[in-house]
């Protein structure tokens, strides 16, 4: 999986990118067809946004989340992530096991 990880306004301390690298990672491990993920840090006033953008085989998956911490800001666009990524492959067995449903009663 490719990584991208850019920080708006500032620069991002080497921590912060090994962080996000190490969730990235485990969030592979679970879902396989992951192609690239681009991680987009910025913040106004006080408030930190993280923007996750997932590529998939043939979906993107883009999520932006705010919160006072940028690590907590992090975290819950993976988690929102994670949600939709899961509900994106339920869809598609639904998809597979219909279809062969199908071919069984004709």
């Amino acid at each position: 999986m490719n990584i991208t990880i850019t920080a708006r306004g500032y620069k991002a301390p080497e921590h912060l990118k090994q962080y996000i690298e190490s969730k990235l990672n485990k969030r592979q491990r679970h879902f396989d067809n992951i192609l690239e993920a681009e991680v987009i840090l910025s913040y106004e006033k006080l408030t930190q946004i993280a923007e996750v953008k997932m590529k998939l085989n043939n979906k993107m998956v883009i999520v932006s989340e705010k919160s006072d911490d940028v690590f907590k800001s992090v975290d819950l666009a993976l988690d929102n992530i994670e949600r939709q990524v899961k509900k994106y492959r339920e869809k598609q067995r639904e998809h597979k096991n219909k279809k062969i449903m199908d071919k069984l009663e004709a």
